[in-house]
């Protein structure tokens, strides 16, 4: 880390079925390199949609509670925890009761391991996910660590991918590097996603790349490289205790490659808030989702590529992104906490 200056049957039928419901919520093996691939390819249906929440570095405190008040009142079909969940140890099941406290039992409170429980610091991914299980159809991967899920399950309108580069567990880092293993699983996710004509492509990562908080590209170069170069529509992620979001960035003969702690006018494909899918990637951090803030870093050699931003200094805010996606576009818009005045907002549309 580097300090920056600046979602009538028998009875021996019913038991097998519920052995099935009961393996589905637990958390899945290892994921294989190169995800399952559907003949067919899809076909929303033209005024289906899908309205998801998500944020991160949330704890056990007030201020968590508060998002969990605004998430409850925009009543999404999904929630996506971006890591960072109690910020306490042995804290596992007090955090999940305070989650379904708030937002009942039956919400997809979707989660992805941050560092703090990835190496047991504070808590254990494995426990969050134990009581806070997967309860999306068709997920596929390793429930809290490295997943991937198509919503809705038939004639998706957004394919959620679901990472975990730069996080150290307690054998080590997972391996992200170019060609590994894990590249290869997500490169498919993605390039099978655009196969099926799924409208939408969702990345989801604890830790950012380009930051205007604390933080370098914890992600990795490359890796975000592929994501731009794949053209993943957006990529969210937390870690820094700020929100951020970027213009749209892409790569070509203006940028043939993004480099982080630096600045290429040649890799802003868009810089307004109505975007054409396509022509780029809109990175946004959420790291707000009640624990505290960090300093936005207005001298930081990437500012230019930020479109909004809010940390201690700067309008501080807790909150949630909320989106809504259709077969046409993707609507998002951060939704202040209460006592918070902060506001953003971008859609994406297709062509």
């Amino acid at each position: 880390m580097r300090r920056r200056p600046g979602l009538g049957l028998g009875f021996g039928t019913i038991v097998a079925c519920l052995g099935l419901v009961l393996t589905a919520c637990q958390p899945g093996p290892e994921p294989s390199p190169t995800p399952s691939t559907p003949s067919a390819t899809s076909t929303p249906v033209p005024d289906a949609s899908v309205h998801f929440t998500a944020q991160g570095d949330i704890s056990l405190g007030n201020g968590a509670r508060k998002v969990l008040d605004v998430i409850a009142g925009l009543k999404p079909q999904l929630n996506l925890a971006l890591g960072d969940l109690s910020y306490k140890a042995g804290k596992e099941q007090e955090f999940c009761d305070m989650v379904t406290g708030k937002l009942g039992t039956e919400l997809p409170y979707q989660l992805l391991t941050g560092n703090h429980e990835s190496d047991g610091r504070d808590g254990q991914i494995e426990k969050f996910a134990r009581c806070l299980p997967n309860k999306l159809p068709g997920l596929e991967g390793d429930y809290g660590k490295q997943w991937r899920v198509d919503v809705p399950e038939q004639n998706p309108v957004v394919r959620f991918i679901m990472v975990s580069p730069g996080i150290k567990f307690p054998d080590g880092p997972l391996d992200y590097s170019p060609g590994s293993d894990r590249w290869r699983w997500t490169e498919s996710a993605i390039d099978e996603a655009k196969a099926l004509r799924i409208p939408w492509t969702v990345v989801g990562m604890h830790v950012p790349c380009l930051s205007i908080g604390n933080y370098d590209c914890l992600a990795g170069r490359e890796f975000t490289n592929m994501l731009i170069e794949k053209k993943v529509d957006l990529v969210l992620s937390g870690h820094d205790h700020v929100y951020q979001r970027t213009y749209q960035l892409g790569v070509g003969a203006q940028c043939p490659r993004l480099e982080p702690a630096a600045f290429s006018q040649g890799c802003l494909a868009d810089v307004d808030d109505t975007l054409e899918q396509g022509a780029g990637t809109v990175f946004v951090t959420v790291g707000v989702g009640g624990v505290g803030f960090y300093n936005i870093h207005n001298d930081d050699p990437e500012v230019d590529y930020f479109a909004a931003a809010a940390g201690k200094n700067q309008n501080p805010a807790f909150g949630t992104l909320d989106v809504t996606a259709t077969p046409s576009e993707l609507a998002a818009r951060f939704v202040p906490a209460e006592g918070y005045n902060f506001t953003d907002s971008f859609m994406l549309q297709r062509k």
